[in-house]
């Protein structure tokens, strides 16, 4: 017994240690979670938490956004902007730019994607490169590049409607068709990412089901309804809020096309942000710090109400 408590002292004595050895090496790999987070969360505090304190903080001035002239006016930006109809004009043609482009962008990238995805197709590697080529270029030179294309003098697509004894047609400069040119231009730029999501999602069907169909004598029509598409639902919701947030980033097409005009025709709600805080003749960023505040809460209930709906329509599907 005592020979036994000899030898485990000196173990324990040694135990002892090498626990407190153990300790720091245990809680390095979480000093250097932190240390690589670290410049994620600097960065995010800057361009995200505190534009969104500061814009909340403006909402509630009265201020130009120059010098330290600012009175607190509480709510007052809030009750004037439910009263400007220039607000809900831009919120209507922001709305009007999701409904037609959105179904555009995910019906034809799924589209194309199931034809690009079929491996006899020669050329798809071509094909695909094309269609993703706009999305790379910079959305203000294609803006501008579209300007010239779309021009009533001297534009090609004017050029072209001349053989044909129609136009020209002032596309970009006209109420009735500035706003259908732009929406046509962000469906063609932003197609190419909708393709990649869907190339994406086909890559997760299983080959395996797909040939058990085709040998059960299902054919391509019945191979796409009964397998390939129920297997694509889930990512058709992450699809469609994707592109929806894109489209609603459309500040710089419109802004490089048109400017908002013509006639406010084309005012989408960031242009507007923009032109109250930093393009009116009088400045203001305090009411202009409103709309973002609730173009972005709109932005958040929109998502929240979309993502909800199209779960339960899966959830219903599913029980069937």
């Amino acid at each position: 017994m005592t020979s036994m408590s000899r030898t485990t002292e000196p173990e324990a004595a040694g135990a002892a240690p090498a626990a407190a050895r153990t300790v720091p090496r245990r809680r390095r790999p979480s000093l250097w979670i932190y240390v690589f987070l670290a410049p994620t969360v600097v960065l995010f505090g800057m361009y995200t938490v505190w534009p969104s304190v500061s814009s909340l903080v403006y909402s509630t001035l009265e201020w130009r956004g120059l010098g330290l002239e600012r009175s607190f006016t509480g709510l007052e930006n809030y009750r004037r902007l439910l009263t400007d109809p220039l607000f809900w004009k831009s919120l209507w043609i922001t709305l009007l730019i999701i409904v037609v482009t959105v179904p555009l962008r995910v019906g034809a990238g799924l589209l194309l994607a199931l034809v690009l995805n079929n491996p006899r197709l020669p050329l798809a590697g071509l094909l695909r490169t094309a269609f993703f080529v706009p999305v790379v270029a910079t959305t203000a030179i294609v803006g501008i590049v579209m300007g010239f294309v779309l021009d009533p003098s001297a534009g090609p697509i004017n050029e072209v409607l001349s053989i044909f004894g129609a136009g020209p047609v002032d596309f970009l400069g006209s109420s009735r068709t500035s706003l259908w040119a732009v929406m046509g231009v962000h469906v063609w730029k932003w197609l190419g990412v909708t393709l990649i999501y869907w190339l994406a999602a086909l890559q997760t069907v299983p080959r395996e089901l797909l040939e058990a169909a085709e040998t059960d004598g299902a054919g391509p029509a019945a191979r796409l309804r009964h397998v390939t598409l129920p297997l694509l639902r889930p990512f058709a919701v992450i699809i469609v809020v994707l592109t929806i947030i894109e489209t609603m980033q459309i500040f710089d097409l419109v802004v490089t096309m048109t400017g908002g005009g013509p006639f406010f025709s084309t005012l989408a709600t960031e242009v507007y942000i923009y032109d109250t805080a930093f393009g009116a003749a009088r400045p203001d960023l305090g009411y202009a710090s409103a709309i973002g505040v609730a173009f972005g809460v709109l932005t958040v209930l929109l998502m929240v109400v979309l993502t909800l709906v199209m779960r339960l329509a899966q959830r219903r599907q599913e029980q069937r």
